[in-house]
C-alpha cells in the first residue's frame, strides 16, 4: 500500500532539511528498522524479506565506511567496528542467522544512542 502524498513529502523535506548529524541519527533508525524486519523475515521463514532487509542494512553500514574521515584517529576504529558488523551481516544473510542479526541489533542501538548523545552534548 503506497503512503499518502503528504505523508511522502514531508519524509522528503524532512531529509532535504537535515543537518549530517540528524541524517547520521537517520540513517541508524534506518538500520535498526531494517534489522528488525530482517528478523522478522527469518522468524516467518520468509527469506526474500530477511534477504532484502539485510541488504538494506549492509548499504546503511557501507555509507558509514565511505563516508569516514580518516585524517582523524578514530575513524580507525569505527572502520573497524562497522567492517564487523557488516561481515557478520554477511554470514547473518548466508546462514539466515536470527541470533547474529540480534547481536548486530543490539550494536546499532548502542551507536545510535551513543550518536545521540554526542548531537544532545554538542547543542549545549
Amino acid at each position: 500500500m503506497p503512503l499518502p502524498t503528504g505523508y511522502n513529502q514531508y519524509a522528503n523535506n524532512k531529509i532535504m532539511t537535515a543537518s549530517p548529524a540528524q541524517l547520521t541519527l537517520m540513517l541508524y533508525d534506518g538500520a535498526i528498522k531494517f534489522c528488525n524486519l530482517a528478523i522478522m523475515g527469518i522468524e516467518q521463514k520468509d527469506m526474500n524479506k530477511a534477504h532484502t532487509n539485510i541488504r538494506k542494512v549492509e548499504n546503511i553500514v557501507q555509507e558509514f565506511r565511505s563516508s569516514l574521515n580518516f585524517k582523524y584517529p578514530v575513524a580507525q576504529d569505527f572502520e573497524n567496528v562497522y567492517k564487523y558488523i557488516y561481515d557478520r551481516l554477511v554470514e547473518a544473510n548466508i546462514h539466515k542467522d536470527k541470533e547474529i542479526l540480534e547481536e548486530i541489533l543490539g550494536h546499532l542501538r548502542t551507536m545510535r544512542n551513543t550518536w545521540e548523545e554526542v548531537m544532545k552534548n554538542a547543542k549545549q
